[in-house]
């Protein structure tokens, strides 16, 4: 299906700094403030141009990460392999650095999350990703050359499968699988953390090939 921005009202793209819909999450920004001032500790919006073909949704801030950052994926592993992937199929351009002031830049490419609060211990509530979810439906609404998405794992998955409108049974989650969703194609990988390239559930070569399809499919 097409997402249509008439269905998803005045919906903003981001949440405010403060923002309060997540009682848990609210709190445990304000436990991280009090604990380490000078970091971001908020919201951390979305990366890269609107303008773009390509989303790539993660799962949320990591604490020492994007939380601290204020950039996606910026500042932990997770960013490492990220980025360099980006950079070697030329979805990014520069050198990443793992710090917003970098001079990294996405090229036909944007990165989101869909929670966009740390939650504690990376485990966002069901609550939680289902309240968030109008912001990640909003950021791809405003996408207008929007043609693909990476999923970064089954909660990203899950819960852009719902702001687009596909049932689960239609698109089961499965590493390297490629969905379709109207005229969007959605490719799913499991999340590129360190979790899950220590215990070898992902290997850097599974997740460029889920990039080199990407290219190779936009072209």
């Amino acid at each position: 299906m097409t997402i249509s921005k008439t269905s998803l009202g005045l919906s903003p793209t981001e949440p405010d700094l403060d923002c309060p819909l997540c009682p848990r999450l609210a709190a445990f920004r304000a436990e991280a403030r009090a604990r380490e001032p000078n970091w971001h500790n908020a919201p951390v919006a979305s990366f890269g141009d609107p303008g773009a073909r390509v989303l790539i949704v993660g799962l949320a801030p990591g604490l020492q990460g994007a939380n601290r950052t204020g950039r996606p994926f910026t500042g932990d592993y997770a960013g490492d392999l990220l980025y360099s992937t980006l950079l070697d199929y030329g979805f990014a351009k520069g050198k990443y650095e793992a710090r917003p002031d970098d001079g990294l830049a996405l090229v036909d490419c944007r990165i989101s999350n869909a929670v966009r609060c740390v939650p504690p211990q990376n485990k966002p509530l069901p609550a939680e990703i289902n309240t968030c979810r109008t912001f990640l439906a909003a950021t791809m609404a405003t996408m207008p050359k929007l043609a693909g998405v990476v999923l970064l794992g089954r909660v990203a998955h899950d819960s852009t499968l719902k702001a687009v409108g596909l049932k689960a049974a239609a698109a089961p989650f499965a590493h390297g699988a490629v969905h379709k969703a109207g005229n969007i194609r959605l490719y799913d990988s499991y999340h590129c953390s360190r979790y899950n390239t220590n215990t070898g559930v992902l290997t850097p070569k599974m997740f460029r090939d889920v990039f080199a399809r990407v290219r190779k499919d936009l072209g």
